[in-house]
């Protein structure tokens, strides 16, 4: 079977961008052609954490779910316009959404992502395959992480027992082994770019730059890491709703409760930096791997690698090739296996009850 061109669209929870590229795929390739980071506005950012943090009528859900959907068109066209893309030789748009809420337990598990695929494939003319994650839900599954498939698909040919570490604003792991292993580490940058936005008016801490500037809180650091959250077996999964500005604000005052003194803002930068490192490594080692791959937005930030470095010196840890953009490498993928009506392998990794064609075709 010839390759084809399929697009993946990529707005991960650190809100910091859409990721959009260009993938040239065939039943045993991956190829990444173009890639393009598009602004995520400023307006829109806030707009959406208002949503998350309870500013949820249904006018309001209805009109971020639209201004996504003009988002994306947006981004696709810049790329398509950049690098004089014929839009007739594009298969399909892989679109994951802008995640609003990720609940995949209690009585009425859901994940919600917004971004209207209806608006994307009326202004471009090229069918949008979206709506992944709830199939998995609807099977029992967590409905996360999805990068574990695809993780599997592109780093074949290296030798098994690898870790793949994906640091967003969550993190996830994937286990290259005899049954394929994946799930959320926990949080990833989320909390950084919160506490930083909040102190410095910046949208992330560049190279850990600030962290640096501080030590670590080590009474803060046990609270946090004391969470259920990182004591759970696999498979799980988590997002916004668990990570947050109110979960950070608990354990310090958790931390307050527990000694006299007052918090210095660069100290908890610094802090979140080793309770991000200190999460994946942790799962690393657990996985007994010799070698960790890297890649996401958090991989360009070189104090946290160092520290990654550092927590494991016996685990040999590099940066994946094309690091910040497999994740929208991961939803081309998945648009060539939903327009090939192509189960994706991912009941061991999510703990749904069977294997399954994921996303619904727009056109």
């Amino acid at each position: 079977m010839s390759k084809e061109l399929y697009i993946g669209i990529m707005s991960g929870t650190s809100l910091d961008g859409v990721d959009v590229v260009l993938c040239d795929i065939s039943p045993t390739q991956c190829e990444l052609l173009h890639s393009l980071e598009y602004p995520m506005p400023s307006v829109l950012k806030t707009d959406i954490l208002a949503m998350i943090n309870g500013k949820n009528t249904v006018e309001y859900m209805g009109q971020i779910d639209h201004r996504l959907g003009l988002l994306f068109t947006e981004a696709v066209g810049a790329l398509l316009i950049r690098e004089h893309i014929d839009i007739s030789q594009i298969k399909a748009i892989g679109l994951h959404g802008q995640t609003l809420w990720h609940q995949p337990e209690g009585e009425y598990p859901f994940s919600m992502q917004l971004g209207d695929p209806n608006i994307i494939t009326a202004k471009t003319h090229i069918p949008v395959v979206a709506d992944f994650r709830r199939k998995d839900v609807a099977l029992g599954g967590q409905g996360a992480p999805f990068a574990p498939a695809f993780h599997q698909f592109l780093f074949s040919s290296v030798s098994k027992h690898v870790a793949i570490v994906n640091i967003g604003g969550m993190a996830n792991i994937t286990v290259l082994d005899e049954k394929l292993i994946g799930y959320d580490t926990g949080c990833g940058n989320v909390l950084m770019d919160m506490w930083v936005n909040k102190h410095q008016n910046v949208a992330y801490d560049k190279d850990g730059t600030w962290a640096k500037s501080g030590e670590v809180d080590y009474i803060l650091l046990d609270a946090m890491m004391a969470d259920d959250y990182f004591l759970q077996p696999y498979p799980k999964s988590t997002g916004r709703e668990k990570f947050n500005m109110a979960w950070l604000e608990d354990m310090l005052t958790r931390r307050g409760s527990s000694v006299c003194a007052l918090v210095v803002e660069e100290d908890v930068q610094r802090t979140l930096v080793e309770l991000t490192a200190l999460s994946i490594s942790n799962e690393v080692l657990k996985s007994g791997c010799d070698v960790a791959l890297l890649c996401g937005g958090g991989a360009k930030n070189s104090f946290l690698v160092g520290r990654i470095k550092a927590l494991m010196p016996n685990v040999e840890v590099a940066i994946a090739q094309n690091a910040d953009m497999i994740e929208a490498m991961t939803f081309a993928w998945l648009a060539y296996k939903r327009v090939h009506k192509e189960v994706v392998n991912l009941k061991d990794v999510t703990g749904a009850s069977d294997n399954t064609i994921l996303g619904g075709i727009y056109e």
